[in-house]
């Protein structure tokens, strides 16, 4: 460790209403020193006060209330030393505009950068679009992105102790699969994304229509088709290549999406078994289905809603 420097430092940033707040308290419960709402130019005299005091896990709130100081957040967390010195992670929370009006409307707290619209009225949709651009730069930085959209607190902290409660990172990398329909939209925390859509569809089978993706006859269609096997084969190569390269450039979590029309079938299979086939290698896994318990047509959606 280089003196004047913590072990391990995780900067939390992010839309406002997004879980900032509940996060740095999970780093908290797990040992950090964490300081919210930090000017930029003191990160660095802070970083060296708290390892004087022998605090070796430091986390770092920082958002839009810095204002005037957020142009110079990157520069700084930049000129940080990395390596075996300093373990630094950037994790920046994310969510749906609807979401975050939603909540801001449920705590009636007015956002930070929300001006009076018609009437006088906070515009907080606005202040939500300014602070998305404000914060492009740091969302850049990231070294991963979690959009809580669909995260209840508890879903949220889980995440956070997953990766930061181990010696400051749950493992070198953790691997999350999620399944998912296109026609719902492709998961915001994506960062590979994979189609299926090419495969053959086991909703037009009547006999498995119903069922799902974790289901044994419906694994056993997609994975009976050639052009399945293969894809498989190929995703496990390229994960086997692109794994170890995310370790080295420090990421701790990767989230690999599959995809399918309306997430039920194809992909929930393809998720599973992918899951099944990575758990020799040596990073923890972990599986979601986002929409497989939609409802489907049969189920009164209407006939536009087809997997």
């Amino acid at each position: 460790m280089t003196d004047g420097q913590p072990k391990v430092v995780v900067v939390v940033t992010g839309l406002s209403g997004a879980g900032k707040s509940t996060a740095i308290n999970a780093l908290e419960d797990l040992g950090f020193f964490c300081v919210d709402n930090l000017p930029t130019p003191v990160v660095a005299s802070t970083l060296g006060a708290c390892a004087a005091g022998g605090m070796q896990k430091v986390g770092l709130g920082i958002d839009v209330r810095v204002r005037s100081f957020l142009d110079e957040v990157v520069e700084v967390l930049e000129a940080l030393p990395r390596g075996d010195n300093l373990d630094l992670s950037v994790v920046f929370l994310d969510a749906s505009d609807e979401v975050l009006l939603r909540r801001f409307s449920s705590t009636r707290r007015p956002h930070p950068l929300a001006t009076p619209g018609q009437g006088g009225a906070p515009a907080v949709l606005d202040g939500i679009q300014l602070e998305r651009e404000r914060l492009a730069p740091l969302r850049a930085l990231a070294t991963q992105v979690i959009d809580t959209t669909a995260l209840s607190v508890h879903d949220l902290r889980r995440r956070i102790v997953d990766v930061f409660g181990s010696g400051g990172r749950g493992s070198p990398l953790r691997v999350r699969i999620a399944s998912f329909g296109f026609k719902y939209g492709i998961p915001v925390d994506a960062d590979v994304v994979f189609d299926v859509r090419f495969l053959p569809n086991p909703f037009f089978v009547e006999a498995l229509r119903d069922l799902t993706g974790q289901d044994e006859a419906v694994r056993d269609y997609v994975l009976g088709q050639a052009d399945t096997r293969e894809f498989v084969d190929r995703v496990l190569q390229l994960l086997a290549f692109c794994l170890p390269r995310y370790v080295r450039e420090g990421r701790a979590y990767l989230t690999v999406a599959i995809g399918c029309t309306g997430g039920r079938h194809r992909s929930v299979a393809l998720a599973e078994t992918l899951r099944d086939r990575l758990q020799t290698e040596r990073f923890p896994i972990d599986i979601v289905h986002r929409d497989v318990d939609r409802l489907g047509p049969l189920h009164g959606l209407g006939p536009e809603s087809k997997e």
